[in-house]
């Protein structure tokens, strides 16, 4: 991202010009930062001690996944359609790991057929495996007893969490995996999303290590992700590499005590994909009341639901006039939804960019995690384009959808 003569550019072309090319709203990712960001992982997480298992759930484009793909990364698939989209775009299946939650047998089924890992989360779960497929391998998601993130909704862990075998009901999922001679190759776990704290990592990490002690045949230990991105202008970055260093000791000294060496796992998402994104949309509208002046602009929480749904700080800017004079605004969506206002309420929900005005280009920074990702058609609209930007060359990477695909799989339109 850069600023030159009062225009915002990515990957070299302005974002004016990017959405006259290929219209508003869309979905913009710089290839250098996705690519730095992954390598910045990969030097603070070296691949001889650690596998980066990359959460496609925060981005799926497969155009995206396949530059990871080259770069070594691994993939941390929940779905059936993640892991189909994975070896569709190339990673080896031993690069995956699929780690459901609620699963249909079926999903857990068809990653067998494919030789893709399977990590479950409940003791059900792996008494069904167990009859289904006994004498296999498999990994077990576990409930450490504490969780942490930005929002409630994200903490996946602690007593009311979904996620995960209890810590306490450890020792029920080694009857079962002997009952049906399954070998338990990895444990897993998984605090919440948006970590901000080397502490919190640190201290979820000695919980679960307590519990692999007790699982005889591991291969690996999984820490999941939740590596956050520093959203607002006053957040500091993660301290990747104190992190890192910290985490490989502390695993170090596991392994030592374990008696042989495992594999660490980690699956960061938003760290790698978050800041390599960009939300454009055109201002459509400016209307006052008495306490608030409110920008509208050509897109809304059906293709970026974060502020609405969690609260989310994103900044904001207006890329056609990075430099003019500031004004006081609150930015809005053209959802037909009171909450569809992505500067929020309270302290945020003022906002200071330049001087808008009908037509200008309105950029929303760090979206390339969870935007496009958790998008709907919501009020029939349509979803953008995503491309794909690097030293002034675009490759669209996604079509902007038309009325056509709205309403392609109603009978009614179909025939």
């Amino acid at each position: 991202m850069e600023v030159s003569e009062g225009l915002l550019y990515l990957g070299g072309i302005s974002a004016d010009s990017l959405l006259e090319r290929f219209g508003s709203p869309l979905y913009v990712y710089e290839e250098d930062v996705l690519i730095s960001r992954f390598r910045k992982m990969r030097n603070c997480f070296p691949p001889d001690e650690v596998d980066i298992h990359y959460a496609m759930k925060a981005n799926y484009n497969p155009s995206l996944l396949s530059l990871l793909c080259r770069e070594g990364a691994c993939i941390d698939a929940v779905s059936s359609g993640d892991v189909r989209m994975a070896l569709e775009v190339g990673f080896d299946p031993h690069r995956i790991l699929f780690t459901g939650n609620n699963s249909r047998l079926e999903e857990i089924e068809f990653s067998m057929s494919k030789k893709v890992p399977v990590n479950l989360g409940s003791l059900e779960l792996l008494e069904l495996y167990g009859n289904r497929f006994p004498g296999t391998s498999v990994s077990i998601r576990v409930n450490p007893g504490m969780g942490a993130g930005h929002h409630s909704h994200c903490i996946t862990g602690g007593p009311d969490s979904k996620f995960g075998i209890y810590r306490d009901r450890l020792a029920d999922a080694l009857k079962i995996s002997e009952k049906h001679g399954l070998k338990l190759s990895g444990i897993h776990s998984h605090i919440g999303t948006g970590i901000r704290k080397t502490e919190a990592m640190i201290e979820a990490m000695d919980l679960i290590l307590d519990s692999a002690k007790h699982f005889p045949e591991l291969e690996f230990v999984d820490f999941g992700g939740g590596f956050d991105i520093p959203y607002r202008e006053s957040d500091e970055e993660l301290d990747l590499e104190e992190l890192g260093q910290r985490m490989r000791q502390r695993f170090r000294e596991f392994c030592k005590n374990y008696g042989r060496d495992l594999k660490m796992k980690i699956e960061p998402g938003r760290y790698i994909i978050g800041p390599a994104g960009a939300l454009l949309a055109t201002v459509t509208n400016i209307t006052e009341t008495p306490s608030k002046k409110f920008v509208g602009i050509d897109t809304g929480f059906n293709h970026l639901i974060r502020p609405m749904m969690y609260g989310s700080y994103h900044r904001i800017v207006n890329a056609s006039k990075m430099d003019a004079p500031k004004e006081s605004v609150a930015v809005a969506g053209n959802i037909c939804e009171s909450g569809d206002v992505f500067t929020g309420k309270g302290p945020d929900a003022i906002r200071k960019i330049g001087g808008p005005k009908i037509g200008d280009c309105i950029a929303i920074l760090d979206t390339g995690a969870y935007g496009l990702s958790m998008a709907s058609q919501y009020n029939l609209r349509e979803l953008p384009a995503e491309i794909l930007v690097k030293n002034k060359n675009v490759e669209m990477i996604r079509r902007r959808q038309d009325f056509g695909d709205l309403v392609v799989n109603f009978n009614w339109f179909g025939g």
